[in-house]
């Protein structure tokens, strides 16, 4: 995994999880209480946020398994 800002923090909020994934943050707690998206760290008592690596390596997956005509 080779991205642009190596110095980022390692968690982002749902905010910026849903921007970097298109995906609403609604659909992205769906999704991670299916087990299809990495689930986010309790950081507070009402503040989540998702492991920045692991989101990466999910929209890494997700980039993986398209067909290329």
């Amino acid at each position: 995994m080779n991205h642009a800002n190596d110095n980022a923090p390692r968690l982002m909020a749902p905010k910026e999880a849903s921007a970097a994934t298109t995906l609403s943050r609604v659909l992205l707690a769906l999704m991670a209480k299916e087990g299809r998206f990495p689930a986010p760290v309790q950081i507070s008592e009402k503040r989540l946020a998702y492991v920045r690596a692991e989101v990466e390596a999910w929209i890494d997956a997700q980039i993986s398994k398209r067909e290329i005509a």
